[in-house]
This record gives structure tokens, C-alpha cells and sequence, in this order.
């Protein structure tokens, strides 16, 4: 477990799943979350609970799924994950869904990702951290920045939503950059 000022990561539960129905049927979380891809929503509580065994059996040297809790309540509000974590090139991938609308905006999402950064560089000794958003989630994009993440490239127009294109935004953090 993690814990922040305004967030704590824990592992994830089974009964975490609920709350991931609930994210992934929401389209604006979706839209945020994966632009809008019919693969991360709607999606069957089922579906989750399948995929939710797999998740639940991640090995933490390769990947795993944290559940996000605002601190002053305790409330479920997101998840936070890692994976395709390689030791040999000391680099893993990172994501963040606050799935809570009501804690969008407020420095819960960053806050999880900056505890993310400082377990990742700090207990596996990582020499870098990738994750990407698209240019429509603005907000991805100010915040990625702001934790020290350095745009490292885009792919033009890759991401279709609601009938428009945008890029997909990569993001890349090296250890020497890592302000812990």
C-alpha cells in the first residue's frame, strides 16, 4: 500500500469490480480513459469479473492493478496499473483512471501516478517510465507534464473519436529526471 496526501493505492479486490462496471459503462470515463474504445466500454459485469481473475493473479515483477482510495473518505474513485515491466531494460508502462467524476480535476490522478513513479523507480530501480493519453484529453496531457513526463512523440491522427481524429500522445520519464 502507497500512500499520499490525497490518495492511497492498495491492491486491487475482487469487489473492486463493481466499481469498474460502473467506470466502464460511464461513456465520458470511456472517453477520457481510452478514447472512446468499444474494447474498455460498455463492457458486462461478467466481463469484468473474468477479467478481473487474471488481474487479480498478476505476478508484481511483470504488472499489477492498484485500486485508487481518496484518503479523506476512503471512497473507491480509480485504479492505477503498470505492466509490460522489463528489468532487462529497466523500463515499464504506466496508466491512471479516475473513474469518480466528482475527484476529476482535483490532483487525485497525478497523485497516483507520482506514487506509481516513486515505487517503480524506487523499489525496481527502473531506468524509465512510459505512458501515453491522446491530444483530446487535455487535461492527461497538462498533468503528465507537470509530474516531470516529457512529450517524446506523437502518432498523428491514430486515435478515431466520435468521428474525429487525434494523436496519440507518448510520454517517457528517465530515472535522472525522477524529482523524489
Amino acid at each position: 500500500m502507497f500512500e499520499g496526501n490525497l490518495v492511497r493505492l492498495r491492491a486491487l479486490r475482487a469487489e473492486d469490480a463493481e466499481h469498474h462496471v460502473r467506470w466502464r459503462n460511464d461513456p465520458e470515463v470511456v472517453r477520457l480513459a481510452a478514447a472512446g474504445d468499444p474494447l474498455f466500454g460498455p463492457v458486462t459485469a461478467e466481463a469484468v469479473r473474468t477479467a478481473f481473475e487474471g488481474k487479480l493473479r498478476l505476478v508484481p515483477r511483470e504488472a499489477a492493478v492498484f485500486t485508487v482510495e481518496d484518503l479523506a473518505s476512503g471512497a473507491v474513485i480509480g485504479m492505477a496499473d503498470y505492466r509490460d515491466l522489463d528489468p532487462y531494460a529497466g523500463v515499464a508502462t504506466l496508466g491512471i483512471t479516475i473513474g469518480e467524476r466528482e475527484f476529476w480535476g482535483r490532483g487525485h490522478g497525478s497523485e497516483a501516478v507520482r506514487l506509481m513513479v516513486d515505487h517503480l523507480f524506487g523499489a525496481y530501480g527502473l531506468h524509465r517510465l512510459e505512458l501515453d493519453t491522446w491530444s483530446g484529453n487535455e487535461r492527461a496531457v497538462r498533468a503528465f507534464s507537470k509530474l516531470g513526463f516529457r512529450e517524446e512523440g506523437r502518432l498523428r491522427a491514430a486515435v478515431l473519436v466520435a468521428g474525429k481524429r487525434y494523436d496519440r500522445v507518448l510520454f517517457g520519464m528517465l530515472r535522472e529526471e525522477w524529482a523524489h
